[in-house]
């Protein structure tokens, strides 16, 4: 009789209904939140149309490796950051593309000084927090961004950012105080508009 590897064994055996529901009951429900997360990760709205989709596409097909019965929303969250880590780290790889062509037909167009590019960042986020929040969150360092999302504006545990992260708490907790007291040194002068004092 062969060895069964660890992995094989810790592999659950869902029948094809078990998968749709598990699917449909367990992880469809997060896709708002899914979404806003990528949307924060990527700043376009196509981009995270683009990473939500491949990471359902991933949980899918992943799906014996989920646990029934726990933190669904924390075992596609670690999904989607694996998946946007590996599409940066691609991406700052290449050189930057421009379509030339969507470019001179912009200017060349009768209205071109009426082409304002519209901030999806601020628009999307401008109910939950101000421009200037957003956009000393957005100018943060990819890893300090996430925590404080995860964190912040998500609610996850430390235990819980622990595993999407894939570091020890520790980590967790040393990063995110960094990350909070880099947003806070990018928001004084902010602040002071506002009347608070250091």
């Amino acid at each position: 009789m062969a060895a069964v590897s660890m992995e094989e064994k810790s592999k659950n055996r869902y029948s094809e209904k078990e998968k749709v529901e598990i699917f449909e009951n367990e992880f469809m429900p997060h896709i708002d939140s899914m979404y806003n997360f990528a949307f924060k990760l990527t700043l376009d709205e196509e981009d995270a149309k683009d990473l939500v989709q491949d990471t359902y596409l991933k949980s899918y097909r992943f799906i014996s490796s989920f646990e029934k019965g726990t933190n669904a929303k924390a075992w596609l969250f670690r999904i989607l950051k694996n998946s946007f880590i590996n599409d940066y780290r691609k991406k700052s790889k290449q050189p930057a593309k421009i379509d030339y062509q969507e470019v001179e037909t912009i200017y060349n167009s009768e209205d071109a000084d009426h082409n304002i590019t519209i901030d999806l960042r601020s628009e999307t986020m401008q109910n939950r927090i101000g421009d200037e929040v957003t956009n000393a969150l957005n100018s943060l360092a990819v890893d300090f961004r996430i925590v404080i999302i995860l964190c912040d504006l998500e609610g996850f545990t430390y235990e819980e950012m622990a595993k999407i992260l894939d570091i020890p708490i520790g980590t967790v907790r040393s990063r995110l105080h960094r990350a909070r007291n880099l947003l806070k040194d990018k928001l004084k002068k902010y602040a002071a508009t506002l009347g608070y004092k250091a």
